[in-house]
């Protein structure tokens, strides 16, 4: 009975170690394959496209990862390089295209296989992310293939840095200019669409946007400023 439990013990460690391997090797190979395709927020999507294997062969890894809400840094830290990499993948499987949105069903209808399951892009945003944590952050990292998004970073997400990173990507855009627009004289703020979209996101706990924004922002905003949206930019980011 002891040599038995040995076995199995040995089994599940084996296993588990393997599990394990596969999403360094994940997380490894996408921070490669980032840093070679991506810079200052731009996607030479031209390049992916004429060599297309590595791509391939990255997200035949995410199908073999085993991720679980539990290990919440490794889960969201892997579902977020998924969601880029899907989204580049879509692209490179319709290009040149102009925007994600000349690909009818790119968000909602067509799938990938990460993680043992078939998913879409709103899947894995709406679903698996913005359902399970409670987190305005995801939208300053999750890159929809268009200029109106954040821009892509040219590193991958990582378990031991995300919350840096989440932190870094939402000041950025929130001290910047291309993802709100303050305007002193007339006393404005105009923020992306994406403030609009999932508003729910931003106001949580009796928070205002404005509220959310001067959270992160270096130079507050009155909170008596008007706030409008202005119209998001659906062109491809290469």
């Amino acid at each position: 009975m002891m040599k038995n439990n040995l076995i199995i013990l040995l089994v599940f460690c084996g296993l588990f170690s393997a599990k394990a391997q596969t999403l360094d090797d994940f997380f490894i190979q996408t921070d490669a394959f980032l840093k070679a395709h991506v810079a200052k927020g731009k996607v030479d999507y031209k390049a992916v496209k004429e060599n297309s294997e590595t791509l391939t062969s990255i997200l035949t890894i995410a199908n073999k990862v085993s991720v679980t809400k539990a290990d919440a840094k490794n889960y969201q830290a892997f579902w977020i390089n998924a969601y880029n990499l899907s989204v580049i993948k879509g692209i490179v499987d319709n290009y040149p295209i102009a925007s994600p949105l000349d690909k009818s069903g790119f968000f909602d209808k067509t799938t990938y296989s990460l993680a043992g399951k078939k998913v879409t892009l709103n899947t894995i945003e709406n679903e698996l992310l913005r359902a399970n944590f409670k987190d305005a952050r995801f939208h300053f990292v999750l890159v929809c293939g268009a200029i109106g998004c954040p821009p892509l970073i040219a590193e991958a997400y990582m378990p031991k840095t995300l919350e840096a990173q989440l932190e870094q990507q939402t000041k950025l855009a929130l001290n910047g200019d291309y993802f709100i627009k303050v305007n002193d004289k007339k006393e404005t703020v105009a923020g992306s669409e994406i403030m609009k979209w999932y508003n729910e996101d931003f106001v949580q706990n009796g928070m205002t946007e404005i509220q959310f924004i001067n959270k992160y922002r270096t130079n507050k905003i009155p909170e008596n400023y008007k706030l409008t949206y202005f119209t998001y930019n659906w062109k491809l980011n290469k």
